[in-house]
């Protein structure tokens, strides 16, 4: 389970407010790249609160709740680019963009940040690359709720606007029914043209 040790470590550091930053949404088909940012109290506390992909939607929904609430003294914010703008600059510099977006959109400046895989190209203040993150930090696991709900309640969104896609079943992820719809109604709007799979079936166009 995540703890608070790697923020720990930051204050020994001389650093005094820390944010942890994670994503969702690189691998998909369809729908935006989202990064989350979380800023903690010192002395956090959280009995479930882990990696979202370790936990069950109901449990994501619930602490997403307890983050957001605005009575929390939790600080958070999300960085979301969207299809067209991964079509532009690819998935990695878009992925950087929205942790950058989240960082710079949280109300409190954080000293540092602790972030969810490898270091980043121009993020505008300290920051530690942790490999596998969202289980070691509770800040990066906090960021990593924020983002993947706010993926998930987009893409139950986009399922209304385009039923055929069935995008509240796999949010955008390239599963058989995915590609099945793609191969029977094309591309739409949402879709990620430079990812192979939806290239193929627009060369077919």
């Amino acid at each position: 389970m995540p703890d608070l040790s790697y923020e720990r470590k930051a204050r020994r550091r001389g650093y005094k407010v820390i944010a942890g930053i994670d994503e969702a949404g690189r691998g998909p088909l369809a729908g935006p790249v989202v990064a989350g940012a979380v800023i903690l109290p010192p002395r956090f506390r959280h009995s479930f609160l882990n990696d979202s992909k370790q936990l069950s939607e109901k449990k994501r929904e619930l602490i997403y709740e307890e983050i957001t609430a605005p009575d929390s003294k939790i600080i958070w914010a999300a960085g979301i680019i969207h299809a067209p703008e991964i079509d532009e600059i690819n998935i990695l510099q878009a992925t950087w963009k929205a942790m950058r977006l989240a960082f710079e959109g949280l109300t409190i400046e954080a000293d540092i940040a602790l972030i969810d895989g490898k270091p980043i190209k121009g993020f505008p203040k300290p920051h530690d690359g942790i490999i596998k993150g969202d289980s070691k930090s509770l800040s990066i696991a906090a960021a990593s709720i924020i983002a993947k709900v706010t993926r998930d309640r987009m893409m139950l969104e986009y399922a209304k606007q385009f039923p055929e896609y069935v995008f509240e079943k796999h949010k955008g992820y390239g599963t058989k029914i995915h590609l099945a719809a793609l191969d029977e109604h094309g591309a739409c709007e949402l879709h990620r043209r430079t990812f192979a799979p939806v290239r193929i079936v627009l060369e077919r166009e």
